[in-house]
């Protein structure tokens, strides 16, 4: 295995019988995050909006597995010991699984080997995927990401804060985790979609013990109403929006908030959930974007595998290049750029179990921002609450108190003493007027 990156060795362990494995969840081992001391915040002046761009299942060596000077891997281990090469591949991929009980499949223990004992399908009702999973894009198909990442900051140490797929991931993006009492949290995927308040009687979730036993839709239906990152937002009179596609062509929404009760019967759902997600363009362009933004791809363009689906880094390019030609606009902004979850695909990097729900396999992060440190490889360790901390930090709002209090900010990618970077162009294979008339696919950005 090829490791450009030497990983920390980590020399404390800790297990207690509360945390250690229990049920289907073997006897994983738990260990403290070591989270580095948060930088110093930028003046309020620096960074006035923070924009988060979520993309689909994809892990870190999945797309960046040879970008020079990261932490990636062209070979890996099978359940047997053998080693095989990674294959280079197209973008366009088929679908295998990613459940909460997929992640224990492939990490095994930390042996990082199981990646050829799943099967093809979000939820694993296909047939075994082999060695399927171990595959890396070639960079030539994503070169908006590498270019983004040669200009700007990569982060090769993004973990999922949960080991599960789509819906968690987008629930983590907002709240930093999804316990609903001190004993037991969210996994995997509810019985039905739409995910949340809209969802039809009587969907269930499924949960995860502290024991990391799974109760299989044991859960409550799926509108709750844990502290998300909209609290501290409204509380600071900090402005924000949820960029959602449209999911039916009856008005059904895909967006992480429908499962927060207070913004769905809130009137937040009216004035802060905005579609479809191409009226980020017309924000940007009216000098109307908000402090803070999540932007949610329609399917057809996000880099989610099955049908055929390339239309990703030509919109992710579309939003940068908007705000990026705003020079107001540009000389004020963080862009995010964040993958959900792994997919089910191979990565060599075993994540550490802070607690029975994570971390979870690694993810690419991208950072675009005049005063992102140039050309820059982050190897510290992030989670999705980082985010959040950094935009904690950046308003001086009091933490949620999810993962965001132990996760490292990601404002060390930042160097606020420098002159603004001046925006050079990402190059890309569809223009932004694409997107803006491209009509609506009215498919859910992701079902597992």
């Amino acid at each position: 295995m090829q490791h450009r990156f030497l990983r920390t060795v980590l020399a404390v362990a800790l297990c207690t019988p509360a945390c250690s494995g229990g049920g289907a969840g073997g006897g994983a081992t738990l260990v403290p995050n070591s989270a580095q001391p948060s930088p110093t915040s930028p003046p309020a002046s620096k960074i006035q909006h923070v924009v988060i761009m979520v993309q689909e299942n994809r892990s870190f060596d999945n797309f960046f597995a040879t970008y020079p000077a990261a932490d990636g891997a062209t070979s890996g281990k099978t359940h047997t010991g053998q080693t095989v090469q990674l294959k280079e591949v197209g973008l366009v991929a088929t679908d295998i699984d990613h459940r909460w009980q997929t992640f224990l499949t492939e990490y095994d223990g930390g042996k990082m080997d199981g990646f050829d004992l799943i099967h093809y399908g979000g939820i694993g009702g296909g047939p075994p995927a082999g060695l399927y999973p171990y595959q890396y894009v070639d960079p030539s198909q994503i070169a908006p990401y590498w270019e983004i990442a040669k200009q700007y900051v990569l982060a090769d140490h993004m973990f999922e804060t949960e080991s599960s797929g789509s819906f968690i991931a987008h629930q983590d993006l907002i709240a930093g985790g999804t316990k609903i009492n001190p004993y037991q949290g969210l996994v995997d995927y509810p019985t039905h979609s739409p995910w949340g308040c809209d969802a039809p009687h009587p969907t269930k979730t499924s949960l995860l013990t502290v024991r990391r036993r799974l109760l299989v839709d044991a859960g409550p239906f799926p509108c709750v109403n844990y502290p998300t990152l909209r609290d501290s937002l409204d509380a600071g009179k900090v402005s924000w929006k949820y960029y959602a596609p449209p999911m039916d062509q009856i008005g059904g929404l895909w967006t992480a908030f429908d499962a927060i009760r207070a913004v769905r019967y809130g009137s937040e759902w009216q004035h802060n959930i905005s579609s479809p997600e191409t009226t980020v363009f017309t924000d940007i362009s009216k000098g109307k974007l908000p402090a803070v933004s999540w932007v949610i791809p329609d399917f057809t363009n996000s880099d989610h595998p099955g049908h055929g689906v390339t239309g990703g880094p030509s919109w992710i390019t579309a939003v940068v290049n908007a705000i990026g030609e705003n020079t107001t606009l540009w000389k004020s902004t963080a862009i995010i750029v964040v993958w959900d979850d792994w997919g089910g695909f191979y990565d060599h990097v075993p994540p550490i179990q802070i607690d029975y729900q994570g971390l979870g396999f690694r993810v690419p992060m991208l950072v675009v921002s005049p005063y992102a440190k140039r050309g820059y490889v982050s190897h510290t360790q992030y989670e999705f609450g980082s985010i959040l901390k950094f935009v904690e930090e950046n308003w001086g709002l009091p933490a949620i108190g999810t993962t965001d209090v132990r996760a490292t900010s990601i404002g060390d990618v930042f160097n606020f003493d420098q002159p603004p970077h001046r925006f050079h162009p990402i190059h890309a294979s569809l223009p932004r007027a694409y997107f803006i008339h491209h009509k609506p696919s009215y498919l859910p950005v992701d079902t597992e």
